[in-house]
């Protein structure tokens, strides 16, 4: 955080809104301005916070999931939405989705995710087809929360590291999954100096590069404290009122995730349009 202890405000909601509408995601170096194992997992009788706290930890002993992201962009009374599919390796730390722009649902973008970097295939802005645009997530000034499209599973897990003011508001079902539905917002400082490894880097420019210092939330948990669904919101300042819904969602615990990263010869290393 800046000495005034405000960040600098990003221009994330510009960014996004490019990837709506265009496709071009104009981002370079700089970035975008009743279970026997439910004790264990935490809450009933204990703390609310500390069991949506441990969510990342849960998550991770998972060894892997499958994963579909929304990211929800309403500006100017618009809603436009942006939704990805595909599957993560926690214990490797490494994860894949294939995204699908609304205006060209038939073209999706694929996006590989690992311990500070993002690769993206046919995201346009003058990258050729065959190559892959390597991202320093740890440079983009949102920490790739909401700048491309998804916030990575693994990533928006770590965000409850920083929970605060959580709220446990009972019981649902959710795709026959028995789910405790908790409430609160997550401090993006406190989250960074939580985080494990792979998404610290991340969460610190986030926390630097957002004039937001909390992110209200809504996570659903399982008996054994696994997140089933989590949903952040955001506040961006674009000019006018403009907030980003981040919605990740975990099925298949276990299941196994194969992700090849790129190799060098693949990434581009020519100028991005628009960056």
């Amino acid at each position: 955080m800046n000495p005034t202890g405000r960040a600098r405000r990003p221009r994330c909601a510009a960014a996004l809104a490019a990837v709506l509408t265009t496709g071009a995601l104009a981002l370079g170096s700089a970035g975008c301005t009743g279970s026997s194992t439910a004790g264990a997992a935490g809450h009933p009788g204990g703390d609310p916070g500390t069991a949506v706290r441990d969510a990342a930890d849960a998550l991770r002993r998972s060894g892997s999931s499958g994963a579909r992201t929304a990211m929800e962009l309403t500006s100017g009374g618009t809603l436009v939405t942006v939704r990805g599919t595909g599957g993560f390796d926690y214990a490797k730390g490494r994860g894949r989705l294939r995204v699908v722009l609304p205006h060209a649902p038939d073209d999706p973008i694929t996006e590989l995710q690992t311990r500070g970097r993002l690769y993206m295939k046919n995201r346009g802005a003058g990258v050729p087809a065959d190559k892959w645009l390597r991202l320093d997530t740890t440079r983009l000034t949102d920490g790739n929360l909401v700048s491309n499209g998804a916030t990575d599973p693994y990533t928006a897990a770590e965000l409850l590291r920083g929970a605060r003011r959580v709220k446990y508001l009972g019981e649902l079902d959710m795709d026959g999954v028995r789910v405790r539905h908790y409430r609160g917002v997550a401090d993006l400082g406190r989250a960074a100096r939580a985080a494990s490894p792979y998404a610290r880097g991340a969460l610190r420019a986030a926390a630097e590069g957002f004039r937001q210092d909390t992110v209200a939330f809504d996570a659903y948990l399982d008996d054994q404290g696994r997140p089933r669904k989590v949903r952040h919101r955001f506040t961006l300042d674009s000019g006018r009122q403009t907030t980003v819904a981040s919605t990740a969602e975990y099925f298949g615990f276990g299941r196994p995730v194969t992700v090849r990263l790129p190799d060098a010869p693949d990434i581009y290393a020519g100028t991005v349009a628009g960056s």
